[in-house]
């Protein structure tokens, strides 16, 4: 594969164009791997993370079959439907068509929840060769019969672990009911556990295999530091570490919204600018922070796990993990926002005495032990699930008083 080039797969001269205008020279190993088939007109399997290049490999083969066989479709109808968990994701992958597309004259529309969906409706009025979308606004639109998807030649369900996750199947099931039954689909997943597989088998005919890097790998361009912390001491140390230049563009996850809204605002407040990302914001806002922080106006991202897979924003040098995620997975799609596209990034882990646990899983999941970068390594941290306030000591649970023993009511002195 290491000879292959855009131009061997016979793509049209506005598609080659778009490529050389982006920066793309030649095509990533998920690419190199999905577009013969996806060229050919095979379903495609895909398994691979964030950051490899996945989109532009079942982007451009649709792209491609429409620049060849260029059909207005009617009204409220469209000719491909794409579907992202994520409002952010969702956002990426319409520019990224857009992008690719550009001399082609489709009409791509964006479907997804967060923002009214009267400006939607009226632009699938006009018929869309492209849908990028959501799948709650998605089967919203159906419902009205707003979105049409009975004549839809190609669908792609991407991330469909994360899909899992947030509990989107019965939307995904209910949008593959609808589809033609005489179509071209591509499914791609980070993971690949028994449930999408079972997915895949019903929504993919004969499709080719493509695996790239599993989950468990970290970027090898990432160097991984955990600091060893109170949580009372997280604050100080985060301001601490942002004050250093050389963190030059930051993303740092908390496990819910509102400890993304709190760690913003004492960044602000201590005159490091930042703002919050996460579920609880319209579609307007969460767009207007990532383009802010994309474009350099602020320099702190504060995000939780809905957004991790969505970011994508060159020039990411640290990604902090203020808290720890307590599914390793989500600690391997954090980290992957830097060291993109062959850049180098730094990783750190602020880890406390009740995260002692996810530590203990993350780093058996990827299979590299963290540097020290502050603090003592517990030894046997996972020998307990509720380890003390301070990381270097174990809880020792009191022995339960047996009947009619004296119990001690005191105060330790």
């Amino acid at each position: 594969m290491t000879d292959v080039t855009f131009e061997s797969f016979g793509f049209a001269t506005p598609i080659l164009q778009a490529l050389t205008n982006s920066g793309f020279n030649k095509p990533t190993p998920i690419q190199a791997g999905a577009l013969p088939a996806g060229l050919a007109g095979r379903d495609v399997l895909g398994t691979a993370q964030t950051g490899t290049g996945k989109t532009a490999a079942f982007a451009l083969p649709i792209l491609q079959q429409m620049a060849a066989n260029p059909l207005r479709p009617r009204r409220f109808a469209t000719r491909a439907l794409i579907l992202s968990p994520t409002r952010e994701l969702a956002v990426q992958i319409e520019q990224e068509f857009k992008k690719f597309g550009t001399g082609l004259a489709l009409n791509t529309v964006l479907v997804v929840g967060g923002v009214g969906r009267t400006g939607q409706v009226n632009r699938m009025s006009r018929g869309a060769d492209i849908v990028v979308g959501t799948p709650g606004r998605i089967c919203d639109l159906m419902s009205t019969r707003n979105l049409i998807i009975d004549q839809c030649q190609f669908f792609v369900l991407d991330e469909a672990d994360r899909m899992l996750d947030l509990g989107f199947m019965p939307d995904i099931r209910r949008v593959v009911a609808q589809l033609p039954a005489r179509r071209q689909s591509a499914l791609f997943s980070a993971t690949m556990p028994k449930e999408i597989l079972s997915l895949a088998e019903g929504l993919l005919r004969e499709p080719v295999r493509v695996s790239i890097e599993p989950v468990a790998s970290t970027p090898v361009l990432v160097e991984q530091h955990v600091h060893f912390v109170e949580g009372s001491g997280k604050r100080h140390l985060l301001s601490t570490l942002l004050r250093d230049s050389s963190m030059t563009r930051a993303i740092v996850f908390t496990r819910t919204k509102r400890g993304a809204d709190r760690v913003a605002l004492q960044l602000t407040q201590e005159k490091i600018s930042a703002t919050a990302m996460h579920g609880n914001l319209g579609q307007n806002a969460r767009q207007r922070a990532l383009e802010d922080f994309r474009a350099g106006n602020v320099r702190v991202l504060v995000a939780t796990d809905l957004a991790a897979r969505g970011i994508d924003v060159m020039g990411v040098s640290h990604v902090i993990n203020y808290e720890l995620p307590n599914e390793p997975e989500s600690y391997v799609h954090r980290i992957g926002r830097t060291a993109r596209n062959g850049a180098t990034g730094i990783a750190v882990a602020f880890c406390d005495a009740t995260e002692l646990a996810f530590l203990n899983s993350i780093e058996k999941l990827t299979g590299v032990q963290m540097a020290v970068a502050s603090g003592t390594r517990p030894a046997h941290a996972a020998a307990t699930k509720k380890p003390s306030r301070h990381p270097d000591l174990l809880v020792r649970k009191p022995k339960r008083p047996q009947y009619g023993e004296k119990r001690n009511f005191s105060r330790a002195a």
